[in-house]
């Protein structure tokens, strides 16, 4: 796979990571906003991707917004809000339609770049606060999302883990935001905030396409500039949780269907020596549907609905999901921590390595042809620190065998077990 080096400068109150590329048709451009989790704040920085997205100051309403971004033969634009470890990242993206390959040779690309910098940096603004209707039918929009949480159960199970699993680590607290918010936020007071993370965040900026390097460079500087000051990186370093006795909740709803998800420590976060051992291990584990959970769990005891795991690269977490009838719940715990065991003791085959690794391979190659999914992955690293090119990601991967991923295995320690279950199932 051939993706052409990242060039990374350290600008005037950002960074630019520039990515060119032959092949996307369209040009990339992705903005990510970085600060530390914290509960103060936390539901303003919910809503102010959705506030800035819908009018600047030169286009004040959605309609014009929209209206300026269709005019750029469709540039389409998106903005939303994530964790990674106890970052607490805002991404705003925008895809827009190479020049080079239409005829009037518009400038489409510096049009683009001016839009973008205008929902950043300048929204719309009137008496010292946002659009009051805007923020009233944000806020609205965002109090039902956070209220549907709770009907897919997936989520809400996953989302509770997190809360006692992580309990006093800011990883717990929740990136949508929290009802009992909702009535001391105003139009006013959502724009204090916003000057404030508008000076502070950490700002990177990347842009991949068919680009001319020395053209983006003066573009970027010409629309993404800020007090140098601003780019001081205020990285918020993972915290380790103390280590504990397994903590066991049981939460009973009105549901037909249990939730059993379970969290482990894995204590190896993107960057360290053996994070690839950790993916592969993760392929076997429950990250395919060859793996032992899948198999195990779903198909030779027809336990489970679903049963998979995933792995957060920033906190150093395992998270098993798993769906089960109220009444299996112990025997479903128990072979679920059967197959973990098993991963412990190296009971898989080479085999299996080998086929996890090539899954593992064919899934980062997928993301990688994206743009937006490269994007992703190049943040992952400078999140963490480390650069390695995507080839390197991949022999990396592949040089992983079987003693790596026993290895891996026997630093992953079990921390929550949560079922959620209904009013009558279920052990106590």
């Amino acid at each position: 796979m051939k993706i052409s080096k990242e060039s990374v400068h350290d600008k005037q109150g950002y960074r630019l990571h520039i990515l060119p590329s032959k092949k996307y048709k369209t040009v990339s451009i992705v903005a990510k906003l970085k600060a530390p989790l914290q509960r103060e704040g936390i539901t303003e920085r919910a809503l102010l991707p959705h506030v800035l997205q819908k009018a600047t100051s030169s286009h004040p309403n959605v309609r014009a917004l929209q209206s300026a971004l269709e005019n750029l033969y469709g540039t389409g634009f998106s903005s939303d809000g994530t964790k990674k470890g106890e970052n607490h990242i805002l991404s705003f993206r925008m895809e827009v339609v190479n020049e080079a390959y239409l005829n009037d040779h518009e400038p489409i690309l510096e049009k683009a770049m001016q839009i973008f910098s205008e929902v950043l940096f300048d929204p719309k603004v009137e008496q010292g606060g946002f659009d009051d209707t805007i923020v009233k039918r944000e806020k609205q929009t965002l109090e039902q999302k956070i209220k549907s949480i709770k009907d897919d159960r997936m989520s809400y199970a996953n989302m509770r883990l997190i809360d006692h699993m992580c309990d006093n680590e800011p990883y717990a607290l929740h990136v949508h935001g929290y009802l009992e918010d909702f009535e001391k936020i105003n139009a006013k007071s959502l724009y204090e905030y916003y000057q404030t993370m508008i000076n502070r965040d950490l700002l990177d900026l990347y842009i991949i396409g068919d680009v001319d390097k020395a053209e983006i460079e003066t573009l970027a500087d010409k629309y993404f500039s800020r007090s140098a000051s601003a780019n001081n990186d205020a990285h918020q370093e993972s915290l380790a949780s103390e280590k504990r006795e397994i903590n066991e909740v049981i939460e009973r709803e009105d549901v037909n269907q249990g939730k059993l998800h379970i969290g482990y420590r894995t204590n190896i976060k993107f960057g360290d020596d053996d994070y690839f051992a950790l993916q592969v291990f993760n392929g076997i584990f429950g990250g395919f549907p060859s793996s032992k959970l899948f198999m195990n769990v779903r198909e030779k005891h027809s336990l489970a609905y679903y049963a998979a795991s995933r792995f957060e690269s920033h906190k150093g977490l395992l998270l098993v999901f798993s769906g089960v009838d109220p009444k299996d719940y112990d025997q479903a715990k128990n072979i679920i921590n059967e197959q973990m065991e098993a991963m412990k003791s190296g009971d898989f085959t080479t085999d299996q390595v080998s086929e996890a690794s090539e899954q593992v391979i064919n899934q980062l190659q997928e993301t990688m042809d994206h743009a937006n999914g490269l994007i992703e992955v190049l943040y992952h690293q400078t999140l963490s620190g480390v650069s390695i090119p995507a080839k390197e990601i991949i022999e990396h991967v592949r040089k992983v065998e079987k003693e790596d991923v026993v290895k891996v295995a026997n630093k992953i320690e079990l921390d929550t077990i949560y079922f959620l279950t209904s009013q009558e199932g279920g052990e106590e």
